[in-house]
């Protein structure tokens, strides 16, 4: 069940995260939600993606995992890329 949240930050900081999870085909919704996941310790492996690189620290490669598209989605981007840039 979702339940809304409402947050008061710095415009800088909205705009910011906006911009982030618009990159990611995200919302700053999902984002903060994956984050509270995490500082609360909830279980790893209930939406993980293995797409995600193993360079990545060991929080941000969790959240990346949560946030990140689905592998057909990485496909069909690759896919359209490959097309336009013929």
């Amino acid at each position: 069940m979702s339940k809304k949240l409402t947050l008061r930050l710095d415009e800088d900081v909205i705009e910011r995260a906006k911009a982030y999870a618009a990159e990611r085909d995200t919302s700053v919704s999902r984002l903060v939600e994956s984050y509270f996941d995490e500082l609360t310790g909830r279980e790893e492996g209930e939406q993980g993606n293995d797409l995600v690189p193993e360079s990545l620290g060991p929080f941000t490669s969790r959240l990346a995992r949560r946030t990140s598209t689905s592998e057909t989605e990485e496909t069909d981007y690759y896919e359209y890329l490959q097309e336009k840039h013929k």
